[in-house]
């Protein structure tokens, strides 16, 4: 097998060429490549290797990483260009520049923001979310992995004096048909944790070693400060809590009492140690470790505001029948225990999952609750989160905000 040095900008790149008339996707920049449409694919082409795509007429279309699956490459560049380090660091500061253009990432009340959001920066396959100081990296593709070294220089030559750490842990979110056995750790410098880090003035100890995702659900952020503005007075049940983003919101909004839940007995710790630290012993609070449907089963209707932000119910498009059953009968169960006049935050952060049919589905719950339901806001990922025009899949996060009467 040859030798490939991924930080090479001489790496003379191996050339993929597609079927007749399948490079319309890529001339409207779509950056994915799908294994059907490729009609030649050098026998020696590593997963993770950077390569060329042209048309069956031999017009170049893009350069990307190839991977093994459905999609078999994902475009990182539709211009024929050098990937050196100044590539990758040009990359990392135009990401730079949307969020700072946003308002996010350095604010006085908030050092917590995504820094790159895959194909949404023309960086697919890579996440890096930013918590005070640490950069915390996941690679969802072998390409980015094998230049993680590379990635994590150039983020330190963006960010300078902002940036004391850059710990990758994409140990489970790069193929594992790559064999590429990654393990999780610090490329540069590193960190105490738990690591404080602030939202909007409020505290969170955040934990990527041992936390889900990268240690916090950062995506959230916009839809938490308008939960704030409906809580005051309201009993407040925040289901999937994972860390208690939505309950350390609610209770600054003057919540009468929030109750937190999870399945997870370390996500309930986490909560209330979040609770702790921002409102030391409030009696307001309090967390269940619990099955989140068997919970709202018993539950009684004492509720007048539901949050539902569960985990993804379909990570693939065969999940998907499934998922829609499960976001029905959760969202059916909520509206029937909620009081009158009650307001339900609901959520699908699956991509798998179109809105419309995470809408039809709530619908349906609607129908079979038997409550009259108007839709107050329609909620999806903040813009540290963007979504290439051009790549519609990036915008997972799909939300609605319900009056119920």
């Amino acid at each position: 097998m040859k030798s490939f040095n991924p930080s090479s900008p001489m790496h003379k790149f191996e050339t993929v060429v597609l079927k007749p008339g399948k490079e319309s996707s890529l001339l409207r920049f779509h950056p994915w490549v799908f294994s059907g449409a490729v009609k030649y694919l050098p026998a020696t082409v590593r997963e993770g290797e950077p390569v060329r795509v042209v048309s069956a007429a031999n017009d170049f279309l893009g350069l990307g990483h190839y991977q093994v699956g459905s999609i078999a490459v994902r475009i990182f560049s539709f211009k024929e260009q050098v990937t050196d380090r100044e590539f990758w660091k040009h990359k990392i500061s135009n990401a730079l520049e949307v969020r700072e253009a946003s308002g996010f990432c350095f604010g006085d009340s908030h050092n917590i923001c995504r820094l790159i959001h895959g194909e949404g920066d023309g960086l697919p396959g890579l996440i890096v979310d930013y918590y005070n100081g640490v950069a915390v990296m996941q690679a969802h593709s072998a390409g980015m992995y094998l230049i993680r070294q590379e990635l994590a220089a150039a983020l330190r030559e963006v960010l300078g004096s902002r940036l004391t750490a850059v710990y990758d842990k994409s140990e489970k979110t790069v193929p594992f048909k790559a064999n590429l056995s990654p393990v999780d750790g610090y490329l540069y410098g590193s960190a105490i944790l738990p690591h404080m880090a602030d939202e909007y003035g409020l505290h969170f100890n955040i934990d990527w070693i041992s936390g889900q995702k990268t240690g916090f659900f950062i995506d959230q952020r916009e839809n938490r400060r308008l939960l704030e503005r409906y809580s005051r007075g309201r009993n407040v049940l925040n289901m999937f809590c994972y860390s208690g983003g939505f309950s350390a919101y609610a209770l600054r909004g003057g919540a009468a009492l929030v109750h937190s839940v999870d399945s997870s007995a370390k996500a309930v710790e986490l909560t209330l140690a979040n609770m702790e630290l921002n409102f030391q012993d409030d009696s307001r609070h309090k967390a269940f470790s619990a099955d989140a449907f068997e919970f709202l089963r018993d539950a009684e209707p004492d509720y007048d505001l539901i949050i539902l932000d569960p985990p993804a119910f379909a990570k693939h498009q065969d999940a998907l029948p499934q998922a829609l059953k499960a976001y029905k009968r959760i969202n059916a169960r909520a509206m029937q225990i909620i009081r009158p006049g009650g307001i339900l935050f609901t959520f699908s952060c699956s991509q798998s999952v179109p809105r419309d049919k995470f809408r039809e589905a709530v619908f349906s719950a609607a129908a079979i609750s038997g409550r009259s339901v108007r839709i107050l806001h329609q909620l999806t990922q903040p813009a540290d989160h963007p979504v290439s025009i051009y790549h519609p899949e990036g915008e997972y996060l799909k939300g609605l905000v319900l009056f119920v009467e």
